[in-house]
């Protein structure tokens, strides 16, 4: 039996024609899938019953992908997928900054979601353990420390944070390659599986975000610095514990 045949997702999306299609192309790709068509019947289905991911649609009549969005995350770290407006940069950015892990635009192939949805399932199956930095689950860099099992950022001062899967998967890439410029390319290709497009600043965005969470002045950075031209780079040492 493939890993994917064991997985479950939650299609939420208004347009009845989008959810029948998602159910049958990923029910035949191995998935179970359940689909709900307002946040109302989401709410009745995803505390409940156990999904892996939820693929969930911003332009909704009544609470939108962004307000159900800020909802799970506020309770799970379940993996989100949203649906964009193809053309509206903005929707991604919102829903990176709001916890989503990925996003496909409408209108969208099947294909290019199914591979999205493998991708995001395939990072978070792997865990902390997937690579040898990790083996120790907890790592320092700087005056921070980052719990890889739990998902905890403890800030100087021995404050805990809880991170979002989008943020996690960004702070965990660059403690993971301390001193080595990432460019943006890098950055999208191992959070999202793809190329970043030359007019795509959702990956800014993220690194914005967590410096923000760093407490790291945009304006002078001291944990991830931008390297102009080339890309981004965390410059403090990073040990297990």
């Amino acid at each position: 039996m493939h890993p994917e045949q064991q997985k479950r997702i939650l299609v939420v999306d208004d347009d009845e024609d989008i959810r029948n299609l998602l159910k049958e192309y990923l029910e035949k790709n191995g998935f179970l899938v359940t689909t709900a068509a307002d946040g109302q019947h989401m709410r009745d289905l995803w505390p409940h019953e156990r999904f892996d991911l939820i693929v969930l649609d911003i332009m909704m009549p009544g609470d939108d992908g962004f307000t159900l969005c800020k909802e799970v995350r506020a309770r799970s770290r379940i993996p989100i997928i949203m649906l964009t407006a193809g053309s509206d940069e903005t929707d991604r950015i919102i829903g990176l900054e709001l916890g989503a892990d990925d996003y496909v635009g409408k209108p969208f192939n099947p294909r290019e979601l199914l591979a999205r949805i493998k991708a995001v399932l395939r990072r978070y199956d792997e865990g902390p353990d997937s690579s040898p930095l990790d083996a120790r689950q907890r790592l320092r860099f700087g005056e921070w420390l980052l719990d890889l099992t739990n998902r905890e950022l403890t800030d100087p001062s021995g404050g805990q944070h809880s991170l979002n899967g989008a943020d996690f998967n960004l702070l965990r890439l660059f403690v993971s390659r301390p001193g080595e410029v990432l460019s943006r390319d890098d950055l999208s290709n191992e959070l999202r599986g793809r190329d970043s497009s030359p007019f795509d600043r959702s990956i800014d965005v993220q690194i914005s975000r967590l410096r923000s969470r760093l407490n790291d002045d945009g304006k002078s950075p001291q944990v991830i610095k931008t390297v102009r031209g080339a890309g981004y780079i965390l410059t403090v040492p990073v040990s297990p514990e």
